[in-house]
């Protein structure tokens, strides 16, 4: 049996599917609905979000995960980030911004935006444009 999902996380997902524009399919707005209909923003793996799936009482395969998070990302609602060229995070916050890696844990967070300096970027190579950078810091406990 399936658990009733939260009426406002419904619509504050539904709503985030429509921005970009995505048919809001049943398992989409599920998904959308545990990854946002909190407001607030999320670091996840694809095994990560299977698990809310299930601690919500809801049903969807891990297939059904991984496409969806990447449909996600294709229509610009997130951002893959790779972590040791293997382990991929799926983040609801699309601005530019680092993170933190904890070794430890294996947690992906936000890092300070307003603290990061980059003073220069090489060019792109003829016919590139920089699409993004992204900043990975690794902690460790001293």
């Amino acid at each position: 049996m399936t658990k009733a999902m939260d009426p406002h996380e419904w619509q504050r997902g539904t709503a985030w599917l429509a921005s970009a524009g995505l048919r809001p399919t049943r398992q989409r707005q599920m998904l959308a609905s545990l990854l946002v209909g909190d407001g607030e923003n999320r670091h996840v793996t694809a095994e990560s979000l299977f698990a809310l799936t299930a601690a919500a009482g809801q049903k969807v395969s891990l297939a059904t995960v991984y496409n969806t998070l990447r449909a996600f990302c294709g229509a610009g609602l997130m951002n893959e980030v790779v972590v040791d060229g293997s382990k991929s995070y799926f983040d609801t916050r699309v601005d530019d911004h680092p993170h933190f890696y904890w070794e430890d844990s294996h947690e992906l967070t936000d890092a300070p935006k307003e603290d990061l300096r980059i003073a220069g970027l090489p060019d792109a190579p003829a016919g590139m444009q920089i699409a993004r950078v992204e900043v990975v810091i690794r902690l460790r406990r001293a």
